[in-house]
């Protein structure tokens, strides 16, 4: 049975995935692509701002912030 993708944003802090799918509107996808988010990259949300936006997450061995909008917009499949 295939394992049921979720937003990035709901994982747990500390939790890790693979990043699955990005629902980004075309003209934000390069961007984030650039920063090392692409399909079948592992990541791990590393924690969530005070007020719950922005989201921090580990990829490729460094830190980065996401807006809570856009982190939603990214499909994982927990590891």
């Amino acid at each position: 049975m295939p394992v049921a993708l979720q937003p990035l944003t709901s994982l747990s802090i500390g939790g890790t995935a693979t990043v699955a799918e990005l629902k980004l509107p075309p003209e934000n996808r390069p961007r984030l692509m650039e920063m090392g988010l692409l399909v079948g990259t592992p990541v791990e949300l590393v924690r969530f701002a005070p007020l719950g936006d922005p989201v921090e997450i580990k990829v490729r061995g460094y830190h980065l912030t996401l807006r809570k909008h856009e982190a939603e917009q990214i499909w994982v499949r927990v590891n």
